[in-house]
């Protein structure tokens, strides 16, 4: 979650006052609620979801397909809305499916219009796959708590330390095009972020191996930022500065959440191998 947006900027281009204490005062409401339904789980957590799929939804069919009507985004959020109630009923296979049936009805008819393909081939994975991927880890009884809240503070830790480090270290950009505010100071210090989190994470709760937590986080960090290029790439195709502006100092929910998308699909890619591996040592913390 880019709890600080464009999460590292040179100290001559950093935010106002103003801006960075809307930006914290939005963190501060929305975390709670976050941090709350990721707790109680279940039908909870999925109400949330529900609310970031149509949201998502909206923001994504402006940005992929050009259009800021809701009804172009209609079918992207029915799909998605009926991902998680079969991922939160235990059925993510399912789930998954239903995604790749919605990509390829919409292909069909973009495809029957003479409408571009790519913005289906986009939109599907992007919106639904991290949703029914938080939902599948969520889901695990023994770690599934534990490996949502450590991959939550872990992004919130990448940018308030990617903000910091570029904002008073500043130094070359780490692609200028595509995000011209981003440096490598940022990246290193959104990589001790993580670390720092994830070692803490685990000596507190008792849980995983703390230098193996570590290690993970550092390639997160990579896939995190990788996220925040992706959607400032697809904003500057479009030709907006935010997604949206629904939330103050953050602009839309892809702004906030961008790189918890890639990290998110990342972590679930990572479980299903080390699950393959090893069948009962559970979710991505490991015992």
């Amino acid at each position: 979650m880019a709890e600080l947006r464009d999460a590292d900027t040179s100290a001559s281009s950093g935010p106002r006052a103003g801006d960075l204490g809307a930006r914290v005062v939005s963190a501060l409401v929305l975390a709670p609620v976050a941090l709350a339904a990721v707790w109680f789980g279940g039908w909870v957590f999925a109400l949330l979801l529900a609310i970031a799929a149509v949201l998502m939804s909206v923001e994504s069919a402006r940005l992929l397909f050009g259009t800021d009507s809701p009804i172009a985004a209609a079918p992207l959020a029915a799909m998605a809305l009926l991902a998680i109630v079969l991922a939160t009923m235990g059925l993510p296979a399912a789930a998954v499916a239903l995604a790749a049936a919605g990509m390829a009805f919409s292909l069909a008819a973009r495809s029957w219009k003479a409408e571009p393909l790519w913005p289906a081939f986009i939109a599907y994975p992007y919106v639904i796959l991290p949703l029914v991927a938080l939902i599948w880890l969520r889901g695990d009884e023994a770690y599934g708590l534990a490996a949502i809240l450590w991959l939550l503070t872990m992004v919130w830790a990448v940018d308030i330390f990617a903000y910091f480090a570029g904002r008073f270290i500043g130094g070359p950009k780490l692609a200028p095009r595509i995000s011209p505010k981003k440096t490598w100071a940022g990246l290193i210090g959104g990589m001790v972020g993580a670390v720092i989190v994830s070692v803490g994470f685990s000596l507190w709760l008792g849980i995983g191996a703390p230098i193996l937590l570590a290690i993970v986080a550092l390639g997160l960090t990579i896939i995190e930022q990788a996220g925040d290029f992706a959607e400032s790439a697809m904003k500057r195709r479009a030709g907006v500065k935010d997604s949206g502006a629904l939330i103050p100092g953050h602009g839309g929910i892809l702004d906030r959440v961008d790189g918890l998308i890639a990290v998110v699909l990342g972590a679930a890619l990572l479980s299903l191998v080390h699950n393959a591996a090893h069948p009962a040592a559970g979710v991505l913390i490991w015992p």
